[in-house]
């Protein structure tokens, strides 16, 4: 990764640096390893192993691949914005501190700022509870039986439990974020490993014809479940949050960015080729708890491939807990950052006395979660990502290249590999999922960012 080494030793700045002796402090004790399992937790969730039949049906083919390297294409131009943006401005928040620094020479800075704290109240609750909701929908391939309010009730009570484990320390919460990644690495490494045995080549790039005629119709395909890979893909960037909890952020950022990105395209690559390749897609596209049917595929005893199917749907619940605990952790930290600067309630700003983490924020979010578990997955999908990126994702894009032009006072530690390019690129990708989704989504997120600046205006008053 290029690096400025003049300000190698630079921890802060006048854009970050507006604490006092007095202030509400955070321990920066997070290392490398820390922040890319932080990343990689959240990433790596319950979403592919519930997404990947919605892709196969969406693309009409296996050819599935095309919408995970053009969502991988997005996730690393995208990320290298985060890295060159989290490595200039280091502190709790993220994307809040971005925005406001980003367009404060055009008089709009405070606007933007406070749009990302208003779809934040949204988006956080919306992905968190996204977890939630499917935790519950895969637990449905053990508990057959289960009624739509214990589907809600089981939902719900899996927030609320990952709000409470984040209530202690950062470093605790650092240990335990390693600790959950080596149970994700193993789930996923069994998927591959138990696949290759069975995997037909000839199966998993059976593609159809019209998967090789570059027209309008696969384009569309191609951008309209790139929302779903996206979707998996989220998390990348959940390092930023907490990056004043960071040690060594100006370095450890970017490579934590761009280490967890490309660890988590090529498992995801791998595992569902390898699916593809076991279960054929005209049936894979059916069944909604794919990984439990697929490893109960590798097995010829049925019996024992049930008993595998279990232990797997176990591991899978697993997963998705520890990528919920990985969310609710970034989420909470943008509250905190924004209340410490007077840009939002004052209560948001208090950290516990000795375990020094926000708890009013990770409380209040957790609770916020609850009402959203009575949603479908689907819709929590639809809605997060476009949210984000008619509120944040394009506006981020263009914001890392107007800091770099017209901010001399930041000091810019880490710079994108062919700057500007990646953020043009994730620019225009940003825009063609947007208007590749359905009208009714587009229309929902429009509306909520005009909303948005007129309670901006009413909240100036």
């Amino acid at each position: 990764m290029r690096t400025h080494k003049g300000h190698k030793g630079n921890k802060g700045h006048k854009a970050t640096d507006t604490l006092t002796a007095d202030s509400p402090h955070l321990d920066r004790s997070l290392g490398l390893l820390q922040a890319v399992s932080a990343n990689m937790l959240m990433m790596i969730g319950v979403g592919p192993f519930l997404t990947i039949p919605f892709m196969l049906d969406a693309m009409g083919g296996p050819h599935i691949i095309y919408a995970w390297l053009a969502g991988a294409v997005l996730a690393l131009c995208d990320g290298l914005v985060y890295a060159q943006l989290g490595a200039a401005l280091p502190g709790s928040g993220g994307p809040f501190v971005y925005l406001r620094e980003a367009y404060k020479p055009f008089g709009i800075g405070p606007l933007m700022g406070f749009l990302f704290i208003f779809q934040v109240m949204l988006v956080a609750p919306l992905s968190i509870a996204g977890g939630a909701v499917g935790f519950a929908d895969y637990l449905r391939f053990y508990w057959t039986t289960m009624g739509a309010r214990a589907h809600d009730g089981v939902a719900a009570a899996v927030a609320i439990g990952m709000t409470a484990l984040l209530y202690r320390h950062i470093k605790d919460v650092g240990r335990l974020s390693v600790i959950m990644l080596v149970v994700v690495a193993a789930t996923v490494g069994w998927v591959v490993l138990a696949g290759l045995w069975q995997f037909s080549f000839a199966q998993a790039f059976d593609f159809p014809p019209s998967a090789y005629t570059l027209d309008r119709s696969l384009v569309g395909r191609i951008g309209a479940v790139s929302l779903l890979a996206m979707y998996n893909y989220g998390g990348y960037n959940n390092v930023c949050n907490i990056a004043e909890e960071i040690r060594d952020p100006q370095r450890t950022v970017p490579r934590a960015i761009v280490w967890s990105i490309v660890l988590v395209v090529a498992l995801y690559v791998v595992m569902s080729t390898v699916i593809i390749g076991v279960i054929p897609w005209s049936e894979a596209r059916q069944t909604r708890a794919i990984a439990s049917e697929f490893i109960a595929r590798t097995f010829v005893n049925p019996a024992a491939g049930r008993a595998a199917a279990v232990v797997m749907m176990g591991l899978i619940l697993i997963v998705t807990a520890s990528s919920l605990y990985a969310v609710i952790l970034g989420y909470s930290r943008i509250p905190f950052a924004a209340a410490r600067e007077g840009q939002f309630f004052r209560v948001f700003a208090r950290l516990h006395p000795t375990k020094h983490f926000p708890h009013v924020s990770l409380i209040t979010l957790g609770a916020l979660t609850v009402p959203f578990c009575f949603f479908s997955l689907g819709q929590l999908v639809s809605w997060l990502i476009l949210v984000q990126i008619a509120s944040q994702f394009i506006w981020q894009c263009a914001g890392v290249i107007l800091l770099r032009r017209y901010r001399a006072d930041v000091p810019q530690p880490f710079v994108m590999w062919l700057y500007p390019i990646p953020a043009l690129v994730a620019l225009a990708l940003w825009v063609y999922v947007f208007v590749s989704a359905p009208t009714s989504g587009i229309a929902f997120a429009v509306l909520f960012l005009l909303t948005g600046v007129v309670a901006y205006f009413v909240f100036r008053r």
